[in-house]
């Protein structure tokens, strides 16, 4: 009589960086065995699934960029979330980093900012505020960080830090009035006493 093996229900769709932690998990849960050997071999078999996934992955993207029939197919999996994240960890991303911080700003919703500057040396991405969430509020910049930190995970994870820069003054509104009647153009009144 053997025994089952319970497995968890598979996810309908994986969100990499907790699939990432539950593998990191089940290896430091290995690890505390004190079993080198086993550590050695899971260590090992992580490393030949990721090689196996990365080269899959790379033939992905090489037919789907060969030509322009499937263009409109690989713009749509470099938008999928799961799909961009895989290509990054596995370095086989077609796009670079300012493309990438592009796309996943544009995907932000009710909270628009523009891109100011990314410092690649140090992985901070400089942001403005582009407008208000209709309300006549804003977010906090705390808020705003998290979320476009939030956004970078999947599409550009070099981005380790955001600032949120002040939003430009809008310009004062320049009050045009009518003219007196009878009054020429270009002429200047003229006070009398």
């Amino acid at each position: 009589m053997s025994a089952s093996v319970e497995t968890p229900a598979r996810p309908r769709t994986a969100d990499a960086e907790l699939t990432g932690r539950r593998v990191e998990e089940v290896l430091d849960r290995l690890a505390a065995t004190g079993d080198r050997e086993v550590c050695a071999s899971a260590e090992e078999l992580v490393r030949l699934l990721m090689d196996f996934h990365g080269a899959g992955l790379a033939r992905i993207v090489e037919v789907l960029d060969r030509g322009t029939e499937h263009a409109r197919a690989l713009d749509r999996l470099l938008r999928d979330e799961l799909v961009s994240s895989l290509l990054v960890l596995h370095e086989l991303h077609p796009e670079d980093a300012g493309t990438r911080i592009g796309r996943a700003l544009a995907g932000l919703r009710n909270k628009p900012v523009e891109l100011v500057r990314f410092d690649a040396a140090d992985g901070t991405l400089h942001v403005r505020a582009s407008g208000g969430g209709g309300c006549g509020c804003s977010a906090t910049g705390d808020e705003t960080e998290q979320l476009v930190m939030d956004a970078m995970a999947c599409f550009a994870p070099e981005v380790t830090s955001v600032r949120v820069e002040a939003a430009a003054k809008e310009p004062a509104l320049l009050q045009i009035g009518t003219r007196p009647p009878g009054a020429a153009a270009g002429a200047v009144p003229v006070k009398t006493s």
